[in-house]
């Protein structure tokens, strides 16, 4: 008998002959989310089922919250895991297990046994009914409600045997991994954070880059970034984080650019630079926290003229979302308290009074002519000076 934990599955499901594929990604993330948690394990994949056994003592709620932020799990279920040693076994753990996991013996349950190995001696009904009896006579103060238990104890009879009354959700999604890889454009802000998360949920690998203007911006600002960027491999697994020097490329649109056009000028380079380490590093695809209407270079207008500076696609996980759903899912990842700290990113420093809001793309590329007399060596240097951090 072991303490194990199955982890459940939606999507990878329904993947068909690919579904090994999918499975096997999953077992690598599960991997990498316990690195952390003190214990040894071995996580299995026997018959279309994931489990993690522990090899030794552990604290199950340190191990349940890691397994919590593995994408592709939709839940996680502590169990007994344990081989097929007689139905008078069985009926004995089971009694077991009910006397540690509910002191309180008040609760009406169910009996769902699953017998997918079929020469077990019983069959699903008959191990309902036998079991049902066992914990009757252990526990006379139980009850039997078909219809609505207050708790449901599973059995599942496979070349081994696991039970489990309890199952904690998990993120759903995909396994990272699956889904190829992409660059996220990560500032000190709420929203970028987010976006990495949500992209990430669908099996895309992430890595970021962030632009920081010293001396404008401070050490902390950046330190600030790359916390973020550890908070979210906590789920999206290892990253690069490519970090430029920015401040050359601003002050020179600052100084020869309409001011009204800064951000959008400015946020058209940052996804041209983006873009070069993306393709460096094989991503397909960029990721932006931006948001419809959010802030002047978020309107239609000023979305159509930043994506024509990328020859990537730019996916944006957040453009239906409003401020407040998007705070919500930064707390629930614990982005949200980094985020808000007062450290002040490249994107805060050089802001127009009055930026405009519907900008005309024939009239954006001639203000950037401006800038032709120096911005190729300006946006050489941004990428040979890069500072690239290893992210886990």
């Amino acid at each position: 008998m072991k303490q194990a934990f199955l982890l459940k599955y939606g999507e990878i499901g329904i993947k068909g002959k690919n579904r090994h594929l999918f499975e096997e990604k999953l077992v690598r993330q599960v991997e990498y989310a316990l690195r952390g948690v003190e214990g040894q394990f071995r996580v299995t994949r026997p018959q279309g089922r994931v489990f993690v056994e522990a090899e030794s003592e552990i604290d199950e709620r340190e191990v349940t919250e890691a397994l919590t932020r593995v994408f592709g799990v939709t839940a996680i279920a502590p169990c007994v895991y344990m081989d097929d040693t007689g139905f008078d076994d069985l009926a004995k753990e089971v009694v077991a297990y009910v006397d540690r996991e509910f002191p309180k013996k008040d609760f009406t349950f169910k009996v769902d046994a699953r017998r997918a190995r079929k020469n077990y001696p019983l069959n699903s009904m008959e191990i309902n009914a036998a079991i049902g009896e066992k914990l009757l006579d252990a526990y006379p103060t139980l009850k039997v409600d078909v219809h609505h238990p207050e708790v449901m104890l599973h059995i599942e009879v496979r070349d081994k045997i696991n039970l489990y009354a309890t199952e904690i959700p998990g993120p759903g999604g995909m396994p990272v991994g699956t889904n190829g890889r992409a660059m996220l454009l990560l500032s000190g802000g709420i929203d970028s954070p987010v976006a990495g998360y949500m992209v990430a949920k669908r099996g895309v690998t992430i890595d970021a880059t962030y632009f920081h203007a010293p001396p404008y911006t401070s050490e902390r600002a950046k330190q600030k970034v790359v916390d973020l960027a550890k908070q979210i491999s906590r789920y999206c697994g290892p990253m690069k984080l490519h970090v430029v020097n920015f401040t050359d490329i601003q002050l020179a649109i600052y100084e020869k650019c309409p001011h009204d056009e800064l951000t959008i000028i400015m946020r058209r380079y940052m996804m041209k630079i983006a873009e070069h380490f993306a393709k460096e590093d094989g991503a397909l695809g960029l990721v932006t926290g931006e948001s419809i209407g959010q802030v002047a270079s978020q309107t239609m207008q000023s979305l159509l003229v930043t994506d024509n500076a990328a020859t990537l696609p730019v996916y944006r996980p957040l453009i239906g979302f409003d401020k407040q759903e998007i705070v919500h899912v930064s707390e629930k990842i614990g982005t949200y308290e980094t985020s808000i700290l007062p450290y002040e990113d490249c994107c805060t420093i050089f802001v127009a009074k009055h930026p405009v809001t519907k900008p005309k793309l024939e009239r954006i590329v001639r203000s950037e002519r401006h800038l032709e007399d120096v911005i190729d060596d300006l946006y050489a240097k941004a990428i040979d000076t890069v500072e690239t951090i290893f992210i886990e």
